[in-house]
């Protein structure tokens, strides 16, 4: 998957500096009052600078899929959420099963997380993300194991509370790395 950069309107930029201080990366800089993207190599591609942005200046270079993203850090309102099909995973279930990629990670934007391991409840943020973008569809992948009805049930939850008619399904994987039926 190709890593998406920013891009900045010059025109449109009114060197406020805010995006600067968004980017958690210091990829972003100030160059002669206006924006500049410093350091391409150190952009994360996450947009956190994009919303931050009073100007509207700041937008994807690409859109391509994105790369998975662990749910915590993934921004709610990010642009590659827009018309996507959302796969979110336990973070087990892609080395459980070997053709993981292929099967369920193609063309769908991923996002990850351990349930057991992360602290607090993913429901709220899963729950602005159906809200605030237009989801064409949501896949959740799981391992057969107790801990990960953790990530199934955020799922449901913020599938149920977001109001809107999402297809939504749940792949079980078993620990043999077999989908159950």
């Amino acid at each position: 998957m190709n890593k998406q950069l920013i891009k900045i309107n010059e025109e449109k930029c009114s060197g406020c500096g805010l995006c600067v201080t968004a980017c958690h990366e210091e990829a972003l800089g100030l160059v002669n009052g206006k924006a500049k993207l410093l350091r391409a190599d150190y952009c994360d591609g996450l947009g956190n600078c994009l919303p931050i942005c009073p100007m509207g200046a700041i937008s994807f270079a690409a859109h391509s899929n994105q790369w998975p993203l662990q749910i915590k850090l993934v921004p709610v309102n990010a642009p590659y959420f827009n018309n996507a099909d959302l796969l979110i995973a336990a973070d087990c279930s892609a080395y459980a099963y070997g053709d993981f990629h292929s099967e369920y990670m193609r063309n769908k934007i991923t996002i990850i997380g351990c349930p057991k391991l992360d602290d607090g409840d993913y429901a709220e943020k899963l729950t602005s993300i159906l809200s605030q973008n237009e989801i064409k569809s949501v896949t959740v992948t799981r391992m057969e194991v107790p801990c990960c009805s953790g990530i199934e049930n955020a799922a449901r939850t913020a599938w149920q509370l977001c109001g809107k008619p999402i297809p939504f399904q749940v792949i079980t994987i078993s620990t043999a790395g077999k989908i159950m039926k």
